[in-house]
């Protein structure tokens, strides 16, 4: 049995959810994306993920 093995993001930051899903030079941009797809599928579990200090952030919806 082969064992799967993690693909590291090639830019700093990546959105993820359950995988990495995509990757981002700027934490910026990484921001922009996920808010925007947390706005349309706010039931997803979306988190930046740092691969410099192997950190992740989870986006949440701002409280209206």
């Amino acid at each position: 049995m082969v064992a799967s093995t993690r693909r590291l993001p090639r830019f700093r930051y990546a959105r993820s959810g359950w995988s990495i899903q995509t990757e981002y030079a700027s934490r910026d941009g990484a921001w922009a994306g996920a808010e925007e797809l947390k706005e349309r599928r706010p039931m997803l579990q979306i988190g930046i993920y740092d691969v410099t200090t192997k950190s992740r952030e989870e986006v949440r919806l701002p409280v209206s």
